[in-house]
C-alpha cells in the first residue's frame, strides 16, 4: 500500500524523535492511508486515500 493520498498528496512527514536524556535520532510519521472504491468520473476506482479526505467529503466512496 502506498503511502501518499492521491488527492491531497499528503506524504510521510519526518522530524527527530527525542530521547530522555534529550538526544534526537531520525523517526518518520505515516499519514493514515486508507485503499478504498471510489467514484471518479462516474466510474468507480480503488484509490489511495487519507481519513482525512473521506472525513471532509473530497471523494465519494462507492458502495
Amino acid at each position: 500500500m502506498g503511502k501518499v493520498c492521491e488527492v491531497c498528496n499528503k506524504g510521510a512527514m519526518s522530524g527527530n524523535m527525542v530521547s530522555h536524556s534529550n538526544r534526537k535520532t531520525k523517526r518518520s510519521w505515516a499519514p493514515n492511508i486508507q485503499r478504498v472504491h471510489v467514484i471518479v468520473g462516474g466510474k468507480a476506482q480503488k484509490m489511495n486515500v487519507c481519513t482525512r479526505c473521506l472525513r471532509s467529503g473530497k471523494v465519494v466512496r462507492s458502495v
